[in-house]
């Protein structure tokens, strides 16, 4: 699992996985532009952006044409926007390899950004939109974001509001594109089976012209929390989803190995403390999840639960009560074990494909990581002791760091403020 990393002259990079005799490969490309680039008048352009450079390009007049080349040669193949990133990416048979790196450039460098198209992807946005409102799990997940970061572009939805998308224009879009897609801050990453030195050739005289300059920036989050806090977004549901959680540290951060234990304790397999307390002692939530969120400039533990409407408050209460565990007592050796190997276990059995192994790569390269490879990982985390998984429980679960967010049939903040505050 070993990779190679290569820059061109004019700033972009290429990151290389071999998987010598795998039967795929995959092609990606990755950009530093997400959500936390854009402006309140810009927020959802960066999504709106994912989904205009399908729509047709200089070689490829239309949607159609590329998606019948794709689909020709039985690629799997689709775009993504996030916080701070977008990418593209196809996988195919390796056999295939220089007809995916062609379409996924082609998208990525020449798309024509089509204005009757533009036109019409509004509507499917905007349907989109509606489609989370209409999830409270996902739901959920906007109003925590809200919460911890409020009207900044970390809280804002990365798909937009429906305000923004009706008002973007394609000279909007195309400047855009121009301040953020350039080649300094992209990554072409390919992993799989595939001939290395053919393949960078490929790729250099691919991205020659790529657009070459200063990138525009991104506000900085600041993080001033002094007690908890609680935001509820009040619906109409049978059932009831909260998210309960914490900031925690950027990407960068050497403790973040130390978290991904804590993190495996708690929530890691149905054999987790949060997964037996709450689902099978309590009987009280389908599923329960922890989870760790890490970017340049911050971050956010959380813990996501969807419960009955009259069982909200006894199950945070519980679920502060394991916190409380985490931070008084040390983790056994059995169960810290038990932790570490399902963090490495899963970690490796996810590997198995080449577009897993180019995300872990590009994920660390996108972002400007200096890049591990699984077995240094592995490493970190059987370094972590229980001393260590303690002490930053100490340092993160503090009364006064406390966030709960809920959607549900409530309106009264002051009953969740309470249980925070014990």
């Amino acid at each position: 699992m070993n990779f190679s990393k290569k820059v061109l002259p004019n700033g972009l990079r290429i990151i290389t996985a071999p998987m010598k005799d795998h039967p795929t490969v995959t092609v990606m490309v990755l950009v530093e532009a997400g959500s936390k680039y854009e402006t309140r008048a810009e927020n959802g352009i960066s999504h709106f952006l994912e989904h205009m450079c399908f729509k047709g390009t200089t070689k490829r007049p239309s949607a159609l044409a590329i998606t019948r080349e794709l689909d020709s040669i039985g690629a799997q193949y689709n775009a993504f926007t996030s916080h701070e990133f977008t990418g593209y990416y196809a996988k195919s048979d390796f056999k295939h390899v220089n007809t995916a790196l062609d379409v996924v450039s082609d998208i990525y460098l020449n798309s024509t950004l089509p204005e009757s198209e533009m036109e019409k992807e509004k509507g499917v946005i905007i349907e989109e939109i509606n489609m989370y409102e209409d999830l409270p799990q996902r739901k959920v997940q906007s109003v925590f974001s809200e919460l911890l970061y409020g009207d900044t572009p970390a809280g804002w939805d990365i798909a937009g509001t429906k305000e923004n998308v009706s008002s973007f224009t394609r000279s909007a879009m195309a400047d855009y594109r121009r301040r953020h897609y350039v080649a300094e801050a992209t990554v072409v990453i390919v992993s799989g089976n595939f001939d290395e030195q053919a393949v960078i050739a490929d790729i250099t005289e691919k991205f020659a012209g790529a657009h070459h300059g200063k990138k525009d920036g991104k506000e900085k989050v600041t993080e001033d929390q002094t007690k908890p806090a609680v935001k509820l977004f009040f619906k109409e549901t049978d059932q009831a989803h909260f998210v309960l959680g914490v900031r925690t540290f950027d990407v960068y951060d050497k403790r973040s190995a130390m978290l991904r234990v804590l993190t495996s304790v708690l929530g890691g397999g149905m054999s987790s403390r949060l997964f037996q307390k709450i689902r099978d002692e309590m009987g009280a939530a389908y599923y329960v999840g922890v989870s760790n969120e890490s970017f340049t400039d911050h971050g956010y533990f959380e813990i996501a639960a969807g419960v009955d409407q009259k069982r909200v408050g006894e199950v945070a209460t519980a679920v502060l009560e394991e916190l409380k565990r985490l931070k008084t007592e040390n983790v056994s050796p059995e169960e810290l074990k038990k932790a570490k190997d399902y963090l490495v276990g899963t970690m490796y059995l996810s590997l198995e494909t080449s577009d897993a192994l180019g995300d872990i790569y590009g994920y660390q390269e996108v972002m400007r990581k200096l890049i591990k490879t699984p077995n240094e990982m592995q490493k970190l985390i059987e370094a972590v002791s229980a001393t260590d998984v303690r002490g930053l429980a100490n340092a993160l679960f503090t009364p006064e760091h406390l966030n709960f967010a809920l959607v549900g049939r409530f309106k009264d903040e002051n009953e969740f403020a309470k249980i925070l505050s014990v």
